[in-house]
């Protein structure tokens, strides 16, 4: 490289930093004013989707010849971390839609993508996706819903656990067994809509943070489908479920990098407007240490995190250690910082008049959905292994 070149390999492009800005504008104005309601009551916040979707960030990877912004997936992560500063739980709008129609985007035939991609990049539709099962957790190729071949339709049953936003969702990535002797090689993925006779919902699940997207069952009760909604081939199904969250660890780990970045931030200003001992807080050397230790772990959780979109983007042969790498570390980084941040503010950061002790219970479920943090650790030490 001559001298005086310019090397520009570690900034972001202008227009995802304008994107991070206009996100940031919306959630400041639109979305921050309801995370605390939608944490107290558990209901949805459809103020916060209606802004999000009224700015095109409700679903921002959705290519744009389906009608979708076409952001690419270090924007989406940049979306999804900029709402999740603000509201964790509606971060998981732009996040689920993602998650429920990588499959499609991954595998779909070109007639379903058109024709289910279409209304959610419109924001008139949402898209889950239903891969956990009362007895497949870790283990998801363990599932026994089944799918069995009628004519031109497939009849599922069975029933699907821990969904986001199911029962707001209009459509649903479903994993079902079509072949029993095959285990993973046995599964495959259809889309099931709401309004689908024998699709019925189980009641909110009553959780620790993120209380604003609702989680619920999902009843599958002899849903007979056209076998148009297969996505992909048969018994690619599972193959389609792990590249998918390759991608979206991910977003993921944006979400957590945006909730350890609202508990920063607001520790940050608690500290500075705090006397105690005659001087702000924030002049005490161990409150500084604790303030240098977060900033260092959320800006290796971040650098971490673009790296794996990039990544993803790219769809580069090391992606599933990238991804399981940047959810694993962003997660771990996010319930050290906001359980710091809520010890900065000291009782009143134990509080629900003050938002860090929604942040820190928010966080939690970073280390967990998507595959718990001693899963992608086996993720890693298997492709550490490969080599």
């Amino acid at each position: 490289m001559a001298a005086g070149e310019s090397f520009d390999v570690y900034r972001l492009p202008e227009e995802h930093e304008a994107i991070r800005e206009a996100v940031r504008e919306v959630c400041t104005a639109k979305v921050a004013p309801h995370a605390a309601e939608a944490d107290e009551t558990g209901e949805f916040p459809k103020a916060s989707y209606d802004a999000l979707r009224a700015a095109d960030f409700h679903a921002p990877h959705i290519p744009e010849e389906y009608g979708g912004a076409g952001a690419d997936a270090l924007a989406t992560a940049i979306v999804i971390e900029e709402v999740a500063r603000a509201c964790a739980s509606s971060s998981l709008i732009p996040a689920v839609n993602k998650l429920g129609t990588m499959p499609l985007l991954l595998s779909g035939s070109e007639e379903i993508k058109r024709r289910y991609l279409t209304p959610v990049a419109a924001g008139d539709a949402m898209f889950s996706y239903c891969l956990s099962e009362p007895e497949a957790g870790s283990d998801a190729a363990s599932m026994t819903t089944r799918a069995v071949r009628d004519g031109d339709h497939w009849v599922l049953n069975g029933v699907k656990r821990w969904i986001t936003n199911a029962g707001v969702s209009e459509f649903h990535t479903v994993f079902a067994v079509t072949d029993p002797a095959s285990r993973s090689r046995g599964i495959s993925a259809f889309v099931v809509e709401k309004s689908d006779a024998g699709v019925s919902f189980g009641a909110p699940e009553k959780k620790l943070g993120i209380k604003g997207s609702p989680t619920r069952e999902v009843y599958l009760d002899n849903v007979r489908i056209p076998a148009d909604r297969m996505i992909g081939a048969e018994g690619t199904g599972f193959a389609t479920a792990m590249k998918t969250l390759d991608h979206t660890r991910v977003t993921i780990a944006a979400q957590a990098v945006g909730i350890a970045q609202g508990a920063l931030d607001y520790a940050k200003g608690y500290v500075a407007e705090r006397r105690q001992f005659g001087k702000a807080v924030a002049e005490f050397q161990g409150i500084q240490f604790m303030l240098a230790d977060m900033g260092m772990k959320l800006e290796a959780a971040r650098q971490l995190t673009y790296a794996a979109a990039g990544k993803s983007e790219r769809g580069d042969a090391d992606l599933t250690y990238f991804g399981a790498a940047a959810k694993c570390f962003a997660s771990d980084a996010a319930m050290e910082i906001t359980t710091d941040a809520v010890q900065l503010l000291g009782g009143y950061g134990y509080t629900r008049d003050y938002p860090v002790e929604r942040m820190m219970r928010d966080a939690k479920i970073t280390q967990i959905y998507e595959g718990t943090n001693q899963v992608q650790r086996i993720v890693m030490a298997r492709q550490l292994l490969k080599g």
